[in-house]
């Protein structure tokens, strides 16, 4: 769906996101997990991943400062393309485990103090 040999975007707590203008639609895969896209240019712009957890993934180009966040978990690493790097903390063959997610979310927020 990015069309490029990256996938960026940046894991929210379901509580601290909100839409603050537009309507957006669901697009691309279907399933529990909900991909949303402008109505208007059909721009991916965040998902809400199926689970036991409230999380989203904001596409990181909708960021002012998108430049300011470096990578620090990499997912599906099964697939990826034997020359791209990111640098990545983090890599996992698939998703990490659900389990995880807390303890990558302090981490992260860790490093960004």
């Amino acid at each position: 769906m990015s069309s490029s040999a990256f996938s960026l975007s940046a894991l929210f707590p379901g509580e601290a996101f909100t839409v603050t203008r537009g309507e957006p639609v669901i697009g691309g895969l279907r399933g529990a997990t909900r991909h949303f896209f402008c109505d208007y240019c059909m721009s991916w712009l965040f998902t809400r991943p199926e689970g036991e957890v409230d999380l989203v993934n904001v596409r990181s180009s909708m960021f002012e400062n998108a430049a300011d966040y470096r990578p620090f978990i990499e997912t599906f690493t099964k697939e990826k393309l034997e020359w791209a790097s990111t640098g990545a903390v983090h890599g996992f063959d698939e998703f990490p485990p659900q389990e995880q997610f807390p303890s990558l979310l302090q981490q992260y927020a860790d490093t960004r103090e």
